[in-house]
Order: C-alpha cells, then structure tokens, then sequence
C-alpha cells in the first residue's frame, strides 16, 4: 500500500503553476503546500496589523480557484500552512471559494499554534506543531486541510499517519515521514534546484531550467522513494536528495513534536531514474517541548550604496566615511555598518566593472536617526565627495525590520485543536513519551586515505554544499559522492578549517556534525545572521549561498580525488 505524496510550493512566492502542473502531472494521492517560513510569518504580521481579517497566503486562493475542480475530480486531498497567522479565516474563504464555483469539498483547520498574546512585545508567536492535527481533520474526511505555523514536515506525517493508521509512539515509521517531509518541504530543492552539480545535469543532457516538483512513494513501514512527475524537468538523484536533506537541520537528531528523527540512520540508494529510495530511518521520543517563533519589529533601518570608480578606491571610501561620520557627530544611528565589497577590476573595459561598491547601513529605534538624517547627509555630498560620486539609489526614509527569536515551551501548554469540517473541535494530545535532547556521540572517523600528490585547488570540485537560515545561526551541510572522497573530507575539512576558509565564523561557535551514511558533514555557525533573515545582518542574509563561498574556496586537494 502505498501513499503519494506530492508538493506544489516551497515558499511564499513560489511558482503559481505548478499547484496545477502536480495535479495534471501524474497520480497523486495528497498535494502538500508549504508556504510559511520565518520572515513569512513576519510579513503576514504586519497584514494582520493592517486587517484583522488577513494573515494567510492569499496567493493559494488564487491557486486553488483554478484547480479546485480538477483536484475534486481526481480525488486529491490538500494540505496547507498557507492559514499562517489565521488558519481558520483561509478555511472560510476556502469554503467561500468552493461554494461560489459550486464544487462541495469538506475544508477543515488546525489551530493553537497562535501564542502571541502570551507573549508580549511580539508581532507573531507561533508553535511548531506535529502532523496529529492535520491526521485527525483527514481521518474524519477532510478534502482540504489548513494550518497555521506546523513544522513542515507535518505536511507528509499528518496524512501518512491518517493514511496508515498510524499513532504516537511508532516513532520509526513517523521518523520516515519526516524525513520525506523534509526532502519535499522546499520543493525543486530536491529535484535539481539549487543544487551544487547543476552544469554536471546540464552536460548530461538534464533540463535544469525549470526542475518539475517532487513526490513522495511512501509506505506503510515509514520508507519512501523520492521522485517527480515524468516528463518534468529537474533531477532525482542521491545528491540531491542528500543536499535537501541537509538543508537547515544540524546533528544527527532531527527533533519535531511527534518524534525525533536519526538524520545518521538514514540510508539512500538510486531506484532507477529519477527515484531515490530512503530508507532504514530510525526515529526516537521527541522532546518535551515545542519551539516557539517570535517575531517583533526591532526598528528601523536605511541604507545607501556609494559607487567608487577608478583609481584610489580605498582613499575615496575612507573620505566618505570621514565625511558621513562628520554628519553622524550629532544623533548617530545606534548602529552603522560599512561595508567595501571590490567588484572593480584594474584597467577596465566599462565603467561598470571599474566600480567598487560601498554599503553603508544603518539601524536605530528612531525612524527619523535613520531617515532624513542619513538622506540629507548623502545627498549633501553630491557635489562635495570623492570625484565621481554617485549612489545606487538615494536613501528612503527608512523602514521596519524585524528580528526573530526561538523560545521552547511544555508542549502540554500548546493547545493543539483539528477543527473539523462539520464544525467539530478535537483535541490532540501533547506526545505522553518525551527525550530530551542532546547529540549523540560522535561517530568514528572513516580511514585516512594513504598521502599522495595534491593539488591547489576549489573544494567544490569535490564536494556539494546547501546552507540555509535558522534565526540568527547557519548551517552549511557538505557531501560528497565517493568513500575515497568521504575518508579525505571527514579528516580535512575540521572546525578550524573551516574557520580558515570561512573568516566571517572565526569568532563564532561552530559546530560540526557527521553523518557517514550521507557522506556528510553539517556545521552549524551560530549567531553570523545576527538576531535572522529580517533583521537583514549581513550582505547574504539567509546564508543561502555560504555554502557556495565555501565551495569556492581552495585548499590542498588529493590529485586522485580530482
């Protein structure tokens, strides 16, 4: 018996068609949408704010209204966070929809993730919740069901639980789940987006201009196979599905509300093309609580790019910084950063690429510190600065950032709710079995390859890499796809050298984790993003491309790996 599981969106913004590409693409049993992540959350606090009644992801009404009929004929069930911040006002504009196109489907929500009024000062505090909910609204015939903030893995566990029967406690069947979740979360991420190898697809005859979404093949005991509509374009293989599976998540344990996964049990294998088959996850009690997202608005920010072109770009950056601090001297922003990033190149054929660029940005509580104060002194400059001064765009008056946060509460305090298409309110139990978390001994390093010739050269002619954002942390998982490769890369790239190649983290804690099974390893930088993505901290705010710059930098390679 075997459950398909497909997903049709890895963000807030996503391809609008491929809701109706994954319905006419092939059988599906459940179509999963995840929309929500931690600057959404944000975005749609600040909706609220404007209209109590707002909050969710319209773009899936959009969606739904045109292919509502055709996933009523053909029987598939849909799965959302698209409710965000208000789960059961989607439900009913769900309803609405569907009785103004007169297609009669059973819509029914999940609630008590909303925690904001327990915590003062925030914009939005939200739960993760586990897939038990989602499971109840199915098992009472659910056609639609909304949530808010899940854990996004609760997309596939909810209906597998629902679908197989399963309950609390069979904790390596839900581990699966999870982790099929976790491959189908963000989508063409694990059908050939953004992934590391992607010119080695191209050079293989594979269209990777527009990746198909994947699905999932999951059955009873917990395995899975990943794979993707035929026809589509994209990739399945195992590096792609091992650089999702590392994407965001840190040691071994992979905790959720339902179960801990063991990320060091998994076991992934080619099924043929375009199929990867996971299997032998183990899953454990999950913890006793529950993360909590906050975000708050922190203040407001500004920012202008001065363009240095030329000859003396480091004397003309020193000038208007000197100049810009003169302006500053009488109600300095409480934060001002600076930044030279050198895209100009000697002797130059355009001006363009005989540029420099200088980002100032700057952060206060005030609005005003940040606005007209940082305007006016730019554009005083103009006639006044370095020779050739102009900017990007002039300053604003300044906008709202955001910073998030994650707090851990009892997951008895949650209350967790299905509500029901008929109306119904069940309660879901908090997990009865819990384990606190902690990481698990290190495994045992494979065998150093003999010495031989080496050679200066990138780490990423060996090795893939995907990072991603946490809060204020990063991750950076690095695989590679040989057990040569995998004895050298396990010995080579430690903490300190990765401190070497990656200067930013050299003041941070970072911490790395093995996975033999994925030939991986996963860092875990804390605190590079400053206090998250919306507080904007640093030039790549969500880290998605640290694991690029790692990749490009160079070290002393085995010849026999190259």
């Amino acid at each position: 018996m075997t459950l398909r599981i497909g997903n049709a969106s890895g963000f807030y913004g996503d391809r609008f068609d491929a809701l109706r590409e994954m319905l006419d693409g092939g059988e599906l049993d459940v179509l999963t949408g995840d929309y929500l992540a931690e600057l959404t959350m944000l975005i749609l606090g600040r909706d609220r704010l404007k209209d109590p009644g707002a909050g969710y992801a319209r773009t899936f009404l959009r969606q739904l209204e045109d292919c509502l009929g055709l996933a009523h004929e053909r029987g598939v069930r849909i799965v959302t966070n698209a409710g965000g911040l208000n789960p059961a006002g989607l439900a009913d504009a769900v309803r609405k929809l569907a009785d103004r196109l007169g297609i009669p489907v059973r819509v029914a929500h999940v609630e008590g993730d909303d925690l904001t009024a327990a915590h003062p000062g925030s914009l939005a505090a939200h739960a993760y919740l586990g897939g038990f909910g989602i499971a109840e609204c199915l098992r009472a015939g659910a056609d639609i069901v909304v949530t808010g903030r899940v854990t996004d893995a609760a997309l596939v566990t909810g209906p597998a639980a629902a679908h197989f029967g399963w309950r609390p406690g069979e904790y390596d069947r839900l581990a699966g789940a999870v982790v099929a979740g976790h491959v189908l979360e963000c989508g063409t991420q694990a059908t050939g987006g953004n992934y590391a190898f992607f010119a080695e697809a191209e050079a293989a005859g594979r269209d990777m201009r527009r990746p198909g979404f994947p699905l999932a093949e999951l059955h009873e005991d917990g395995s899975c196979v990943i794979t993707k509509h035929p026809g589509t374009g994209g990739l399945v293989d195992v590096g792609t599905v091992t650089a999702q599976l590392l994407y965001e998540t840190g040691g071994a344990r992979y905790a959720g509300p339902d179960v801990t996964a063991r990320l060091d049990s998994v076991r992934l294998s080619q099924d043929g093309p375009d199929r990867v088959r996971i299997e032998g996850v183990r899953g454990e009690a999950p913890p006793p609580t529950l993360k909590v997202g906050r975000n708050k608005l922190g203040g407001f920010r500004n920012e202008v790019v001065f363009v240095l072109t030329g000859l003396d770009i480091e004397a003309k950056a020193a000038l208007v910084r000197e100049q810009m601090g003169e302006a500053f001297t009488k109600a300095p922003p409480s934060e001002i950063r600076w930044e030279l990033v050198r895209t100009d190149r000697p002797d130059a054929d355009t001006e363009e690429t005989a540029s420099a660029l200088l980002r100032l940005v700057v952060r206060d509580r005030d609005q005003e510190a940040v606005g007209r104060a940082l305007s006016g002194a730019a554009v005083e400059l103009a006639l006044a600065g370095y020779p050739g001064f102009h900017v990007l765009a002039p300053p604003g008056k300044g906008s709202p950032y955001g910073v998030f946060e994650d707090v851990y509460v009892p997951q008895e305090e949650v209350p967790h709710v299905a509500v029901l298409h008929d109306g119904r309110r069940i309660p879901v139990a908090p997990a009865q079995d819990t384990l606190v978390l902690q990481d698990p001994p290190a495994p045992p390093l494979p065998e150093p390859l003999p010495v031989g010739p080496t050679r200066r050269a990138p780490l990423g002619l060996v090795a893939g890499a995907r990072s991603g954002d946490k809060g204020g942390n990063a991750n950076v998982g690095v695989w590679v796809r040989s057990e040569e490769a995998w004895r050298w890369l396990a010995h080579t790239l430690t903490v300190d050298t990765f401190r070497h190649l990656i200067p930013e983290s050299r003041e941070l804690t970072v911490t790395r984790h093995l996975l033999p099974n994925l030939r991986a390893l996963n860092f875990t930088v804390e605190g590079i993003l400053g206090r998250g993505v919306a507080a904007q901290h640093r030039f790549d705010p969500q880290a998605k491309a640290l694991g690029e710059w790692l990749r490009s930098r160079h070290l002393d390679i085995p010849e026999a790996l190259l």
